[in-house]
């Protein structure tokens, strides 16, 4: 054969393979084709259509406080604010060109700019050479501790912002806190109407960038209750740190605003309304599809207290009054609170303090309505009845046997202890008398029977036991004295006890010299026995109303009903006996506080007291210098109680004339409210709900 014709039989075999090969391959391309079209041609055609639906929480105006008589006392002053939406597809230096964009257009406060969000800025601006600068002993590291490492090589020169500069770097930090699809706020405290516009002529070029509405908590009747209003957090502080892992669980966000203390705290669930929700779809290339507002929100609730705003408006006068007057170079402060005894209505509380400015007591009052019910003073003589009626509950006086000696008590190694009245002789006194007079000896001797002692002779031993002190403390804890009254406020002092169980002071205690109480405990003591002996809790807020088609204070949601907290265990007898006896301190012929009221066209109830104390006022160099705090408690009318009202005076000096001081106070707040017209309506009142009929 001839070796050519051998040649050239193999080329159409090579051919012939090599179109085999081919061919074959066409045929696997074509099934595989066919079975990506055929078989899962719809799940890619789902895979490519696919969606994610995102669902964000926007903030709601708050609720509004208005006062008894629909008088607004915190409302909402709406102002322009300039937010930012962060987009699921934006890239850290996608969002530094938006704040380098927006940077020059608005400015903003860089105060609480650091070096760790100047380094976060550069980081952002320049990833490709902090990979570079990257050290190679970090390269095994990842996530955060990466970060970490290559923040390090970030030198100073490098962060040394300014001007537009440092308001991009502020910008960027607050855009940096927020998740995808969330909203921040960019800035909303005076933006003005240059920047608005400004801002709205580049949205286009600044992705996620919104002028909206924001609000701020305003109060129309400037300081009025101010510190008993409480605070809102901004956007800055957000939530507390102490509450975050609970608020959270609520669906709050850490920028959030809420209730940071007092009313606006303990009614935050009330005030805070319904967040708004808007769902947002983005496709497989992160883009927002679609956007819809699947719950408008609603507003917050609305509270309407039980204080009635004119009426408390001059009854801080009385108090800045009566401050002013005060001859003491330690009286800073006057406190009156009063209530219904009935159903806890709040009617007034007040507290007036002269400021304290480079070590000294200045001229200018200031608010302190929350010092009635967390700062605490000794009371003096205006608990006596809480001991008599003690003394019933403990059995040691019966309403048959009742009458005691009042007389100096001088036991063996101590100094005698006696009554203003009596400094030396004897005076037989029953429970009504021994209240009409305001006896310490009484008060005293009830003590020592409670203690096991029943008999008194003159030079003597004090042999009673300690446990007086927890018989006199829970009994008085029935009235409301040295507990929580109640009130709906977090944070409420439980005043102070003494420590010492030494039993000289148990007849210190009995007629008001050694445990401490708030102004707001001795209302809610007297409302007890006012109230035949049924202690309820003090009330600022009576009902929650909705918003109105028109803005203005709406329906009732809920009525706040009166909380009954227990009934002393007194008969009725017995507190009837007490009762009497305070009525003999206004009307009876040596009652301590006739002078006032004997002659008042209402029938009024009380008890006087001036407290040996010490001060503890702002003056550091007088702290532990003997005063005297001069106090009243009362109510009327005396056969049907309806007002009840304390009025503390602390800090007088021992040589001022205090014995009528609170009286003269309380005598006032009964003549206004009894006698004067209070009920009008400011400027922005909405509605009448409450009057001094």
């Amino acid at each position: 054969m001839n070796p050519k014709d051998k040649k050239a039989s193999h080329i159409p075999f090579r051919l012939n393979l090599l179109f085999v090969i081919v061919f074959l391959s066409f045929s696997i391309l074509i099934i595989r084709l066919s079975y990506l079209q055929i078989v899962k041609g719809s799940e890619f055609d789902a895979l490519v259509k696919r969606t994610e639906t995102t669902t964000t929480s926007l903030s709601v105006p708050r609720g509004l406080i208005y006062d008894s008589l629909g008088n607004v006392l915190v409302g909402n002053q709406a102002k322009k604010s300039i937010t930012y939406t962060r987009l699921t597809d934006q890239s850290p230096s996608e969002m530094i060109d938006i704040a380098t964009q927006l940077s020059k257009f608005v400015t903003i406060d860089t105060d609480n700019v650091t070096e760790r969000d100047r380094k976060d800025f550069w980081a952002a601006s320049n990833p490709n050479e902090l990979a570079k600068r990257t050290p190679k002993s970090a390269k095994s590291l990842t996530g955060g501790d990466l970060y970490e490492k290559q923040l390090e090589t970030i030198k100073e020169e490098d962060i040394g912002y300014g001007g537009t500069n440092l308001i991009a770097v502020a910008i960027f930090k607050k855009m940096n806190q927020a998740s995808a699809l969330a909203t921040v706020t960019i800035k909303n405290d005076g933006v003005t109407e240059e920047e608005v516009a400004v801002v709205n002529e580049h949205l286009a070029q600044m992705s996620g960038i919104s002028v909206a509405t924001d609000w701020d908590r305003e109060y129309p009747q400037d300081d009025l209750l101010r510190s008993i209003f409480g605070n809102v957090t901004n956007e800055q502080t957000g939530l507390p740190e102490d509450r975050v892992k609970e608020l959270l669980s609520k669906g709050y966000s850490l920028n959030d605003r809420i209730g940071s203390s007092y009313l606006e705290k303990q009614y935050e669930d009330v005030l805070a309304g319904t967040k708004r929700q808007v769902k947002s779809t983005t496709n497989t290339a992160n883009e927002v599809v679609t956007t819809e507002e699947v719950y408008e929100g609603k507003k917050g609730d609305n509270l309407l207290l039980t204080i009635n705003s004119v009426f408390q408006r001059q009854v801080e006068q009385i108090a800045t009054n009566a401050l002013k007057e005060l001859k003491s170079p330690f009286a800073d402060r006057v406190y009156i609170t009063a209530m219904n005894p009935k159903n806890g209505d709040v009617y007034a509380m007040v507290g007036k303090k002269k400021g304290f400015e480079d070590g000294r007591l200045t001229n200018e009052i200031t608010d302190d309505a929350l010092g009635t019910a967390n700062t605490s003073y000794g009371m003096g003589s205006a608990i006596k009845a809480a001991t008599v009626l003690a003394g019933y509950m403990d059995n040691v006086i019966t309403l048959d046997d009742n009458t005691m000696v009042d007389e100096p008590l001088q036991f063996q190694g101590s100094q005698p202890k006696s009554s203003i009245f009596n400094r030396n002789g004897s005076i037989e006194l029953n429970d009504l008398t021994a209240l009409e007079r305001s006896s310490n000896v009484y008060m005293m001797k009830l003590a020592m029977r409670m203690g096991g002692q029943n008999t008194y002779k003159k030079g003597g031993t004090l042999n009673i036991d300690p446990v007086v002190f927890d018989k006199l403390r829970g009994y008085y804890a029935q009235f409301g004295l040295g507990v929580r009254t109640g009130i709906d406020l977090p944070n409420e002092s439980v005043g102070y006890q003494g420590q010492s169980r030494e039993t000289f002071y148990a007849l210190d205690f009995a007629y008001g010299q050694y445990d401490l109480y708030t102004p707001l405990q001795l209302t809610q003591y007297m409302a007890t026995i006012a109230n035949d002996g049924v202690r309820v809790s003090p009330r600022l807020v009576k009902a929650i109303r909705g918003t109105s088609e028109d803005g203005g204070l709406g329906g009732i949601q809920t009525a706040i009903q009166p909380n009954v907290m227990n009934h002393i265990g007194a008969t009725q007898d017995q507190i009837e006996r007490v009762q009497a006896g305070l009525h003999l301190v206004t009307h009876g012929s040596q009652g301590t506080a006739r002078g006032d009221f004997s002659n008042f066209n209402h029938d009024v109830a009380g008890k006087t007291g001036t407290a040996e104390a010490f001060y503890d006022g702002p003056l550091e160099e007088h702290k532990g210098d003997s005063v005297i705090n001069s106090t009243f408690v009362g109510y009327a009318p005396y056969d049907d109680p309806e007002f009840v009202i304390s009025v503390v005076i602390p800090y007088q000096s021992e040589d001022t004339s205090i014995e009528t001081l609170a009286q003269s106070v309380a005598y006032e707040v009964f003549d206004l409210y009894y006698n004067k017209d209070w009920t009008e309506k400011t400027d922005n009142s909405e509605t009448d709900t409450n009057t001094n009929e």
